[in-house]
């Protein structure tokens, strides 16, 4: 739609475009932990709307809705890197359990369960199982993973050739694709088949507890579990300098 003089009409492209914010706001939203409000979702993804529609040319030689769903997502994930939705006291329990089965690995050779890993974190089975709830929404990688201040050089720093640029643009380099894709392969056949799932397959948590037979609740513990599973192979083979 365009105006007398030939340009966008911006009020229509914002108009045509609001249900691609909702739609984009619960696709997400069914990714994170519940206290993630979908209104405040929507809310800042219609602000990357009304970026994209400022900053779109019909020169750029891309569909608009292309265009307008990476303002709309980048405004989305810019609004919970500033509201620090994961509170670092989850982060610092994911990173003792990541630890935790990283000595495990080691030391077994195999994936540790869930029972090998609450002992060594003197926990029990259900306090450890606790903790992966609440840590629903753990992530593979994080911004302040590259400015970790209990290491000098953070494991993810391996992976990237260009510390100059964007650090997580420069992660989608041949070697760290390989690397998560042989971290999968390392998951135990249950957690390999939620990961698929869940990013292949795109089913949201209920749908694949019904495949599974296991309650939502159960899936999102699993889900937590296999991210620190792929942090901590991830971790050793930079370390190792075998990834």
């Amino acid at each position: 739609m365009y105006t007398a003089s030939g340009k966008s009409d911006k009020n229509f492209l914002l108009r045509e475009h609001a249900p691609l914010v909702k739609r984009l706001a619960y696709q997400l939203k069914a990714r994170l932990p519940p206290s993630v409000e979908v209104d405040d979702l929507v809310q800042a993804g219609m602000i990357g709307l009304l970026d994209a529609v400022n900053r779109y040319e019909d020169t750029h030689g891309a569909q608009f809705e292309t265009y307008a769903v990476q303002r709309i997502r980048g405004a989305m994930l810019d609004e919970l890197r500033s509201s620090d939705w994961l509170p670092r006291g989850v982060r610092q329990n994911m990173r003792k359990i990541e630890n935790a089965m990283n000595v495990l690995q080691q030391k077994l050779g195999r994936p540790p369960l869930e029972t090998e890993v609450a002992k060594s974190l003197k926990l029990s089975l259900e306090e450890y199982q606790d903790l992966l709830t609440d840590s629903g929404g753990h992530q593979l990688v994080y911004y302040e993973d590259f400015h970790d201040s209990d290491t000098k050089e953070h494991f993810l720093d391996h992976y990237c050739s260009d510390l100059s640029g964007d650090p997580l643009q420069d992660l989608l380099n041949d070697d760290f694709r390989d690397a998560v894709i042989g971290a999968i392969d390392s998951l135990p056949e249950r957690e390999k088949l939620l990961m698929g799932l869940y990013y292949e397959q795109e089913l949201n948590l209920k749908e694949i507890g019904a495949v599974m037979g296991v309650s939502e609740s159960r899936i999102s513990q699993l889900h937590s579990q296999a991210v620190a599973r792929l942090r901590a192979f991830l971790r050793e083979k930079a370390w190792t300098g075998l990834a």
